[in-house]
C-alpha cells in the first residue's frame, strides 16, 4: 500500500481535518489544528507531504520519527500538531486495514468504557449552578469550570472571594457524589495560585489545571507543594521531553493533547511515562470529532487513564457541529456519563465527507480573544 495524497478542509467553529489517501482506497482521517494558527498549520502538513506521498502508510513510526527528528528544527505546537493529525490518520488507515479498532492495535482496551466531563458556563455564581444542574441532567457525573475571566496578577482579596464563590455554588449545585475540575488556564500567577488554592481545598476539586503559564514550568513544584488539590497539567507540551520536567514536579494529572502533542504515538508514550510517577492521564480535547474518537481509542488502551475532556458546548464558537461532521453519531453516545468502548475498524467513526466538504467551502478564521489588564497592558487569556 503507498500514500497517494491528502486533502485539507478547515470547518467552523475552529478547526482543522485531514485526510490521507491510499493506492487501495483506504483513506484516514485526523485533525492537525494549532486553535487560531489552522493555515499555518495546514502549511506545516503539506511540507510535511513531499516526504509522505508514495511512502507505506504502514510504516507509522518510521514515519513520526522523520516527521518528528527528520529537519533541524523540531518540536513546538506548529509542527508537532501538524505531526499529530498525520499520525492519526495513518493509525486510522492501520486499523480499518485490519479490521480492528486502533485500541485493539495498541495492545487491546484496558476498561470497557470511558468517563467524560462537560464545561460549564455563566459568570454569576447562580448561571453556573444552572449549567452544572444541566450538565448533572444530561447523565454526566463529572464537570469542568473556569473559576474567573480575566485576573490581575494579584488580585483583590474582593476577586478572590468570587472565585470562591462561584465554585462554591458548583458544588452545591452538584453535591459530593459527583466530580468538579477547575481551569486555572494559566490566567493565574504562580504567587496568585498559592495564595488562591487553600481557599479552595474545603470544595475538594478533582483537579486544578494549569495554574501556572507553561513557560513556568520550573515554578510547578512550588504549587504542587503549596495544595492538597491535585494539580493538573499539559496542554501546551507537546512531547515527552516537555513532559519530562513537570512529571518530576509532582503533578497529578497529565493533560496532553492527542492533536498537539505527536498524535496517537506520542501521546501513548507519554501517559507511560506519566504511569511511571503515578500519575493519571486526562487527555485535553476542546476539539472536533476526529481528536476526540483518537482521544477515546487512546483511553480505552491506557491503563492510568482518569477522565476525558469533550468540546460539545465548549463554548469556543458553535461546537454543536461536532456530531454534524459524522455519518453516525452513535459511537459518542454518552450514557451515565460514560462513552463505551468504540469497536468499528480505525478511529471507530465514519466522517460524513459531503458535510466536511460544505463546511469547507465556509472556511473560518477563529482568533482566541485578547484580553487586558485594567491598566492596558497584556492579560493571559
Amino acid at each position: 500500500m503507498k500514500i497517494t495524497g491528502y486533502e485539507l478542509f478547515l470547518v467552523e467553529p475552529r478547526w482543522l481535518f485531514l485526510r490521507v489517501d491510499t493506492d487501495e482506497g483506504i483513506s484516514g482521517w485526523g485533525e492537525p489544528i494549532v486553535e487560531g494558527k489552522a493555515h499555518t498549520t495546514a502549511k506545516a502538513v503539506e511540507e510535511m507531504f513531499d516526504y509522505l506521498t508514495g511512502q507505506d502508510p504502514a510504516r507509522i513510526e518510521e514515519h513520526w520519527q522523520m516527521l518528528a527528528k527528520g529537519g533541524f528544527y523540531r518540536g513546538g505546537p506548529v509542527l508537532s500538531s501538524a505531526l499529530a493529525g498525520i499520525d492519526q490518520a495513518l493509525w486510522d488507515i492501520a486499523g480499518k486495514t485490519h479490521g480492528v479498532p486502533v485500541h485493539q492495535l495498541l495492545g487491546g482496551h484496558v476498561r470497557d468504557r470511558v468517563r467524560i466531563y462537560g464545561w460549564l458556563y455563566g459568570e454569576t455564581p447562580e448561571e453556573l449552578a444552572e449549567s452544572a444542574a444541566g450538565q448533572v441532567a444530561k447523565g454526566l457525573t463529572a464537570v469542568k469550570m473556569n473559576p474567573c475571566a480575566q485576573l490581575e496578577p494579584l488580585a483583590t482579596p474582593a476577586a478572590i472571594d468570587a472565585i470562591v464563590a462561584r465554585v462554591s455554588a458548583v458544588r452545591e449545585a452538584i453535591g459530593p457524589d459527583r466530580d468538579l475540575a477547575l481551569d486555572f488556564h494559566g490566567r493565574f500567577s504562580g504567587a496568585m495560585s498559592r495564595r488562591v488554592l487553600p481557599y479552595l481545598e474545603p470544595l475538594l476539586p478533582m483537579f486544578v489545571e494549569e495554574p501556572v503559564l507553561p513557560e513556568f514550568t520550573r515554578d510547578l513544584g512550588d504549587v504542587v507543594r503549596a495544595t492538597s488539590i491535585p494539580i493538573a497539567t499539559g496542554e501546551r507540551l507537546f512531547s515527552r521531553w516537555d513532559f519530562r520536567e513537570v512529571l518530576g514536579a509532582g503533578i497529578a494529572v497529565a493533560q496532553p493533547d492527542i492533536s498537539h502533542a505527536g498524535g496517537i504515538s506520542e501521546t501513548r508514550r507519554i501517559a507511560a511515562m506519566a504511569e511511571a510517577y503515578d500519575v493519571l492521564v486526562a487527555p485535553h480535547c476542546p476539539l472536533g470529532p476526529i481528536a476526540l474518537a483518537a482521544s477515546l481509542q487512546l483511553d480505552f488502551a491506557v491503563p492510568n487513564f482518569l477522565i476525558q475532556e469533550q468540546s460539545l458546548g465548549i463554548g469556543y464558537g458553535d461546537s454543536s457541529g461536532l456530531l454534524g461532521y459524522l455519518a453516525d453519531a452513535s459511537p459518542f453516545e454518552v450514557q451515565d456519563g460514560y462513552i463505551h468502548r468504540l469497536t468499528a475498524p480505525g478511529l471507530g467513526i465514519t466522517v460524513d465527507e459531503d458535510k466536511v466538504r460544505a463546511a469547507a467551502e465556509r472556511g473560518h478564521r477563529w482568533r482566541n480573544p485578547v484580553w487586558r489588564n485594567a491598566d492596558g497592558s497584556l492579560a493571559s487569556w
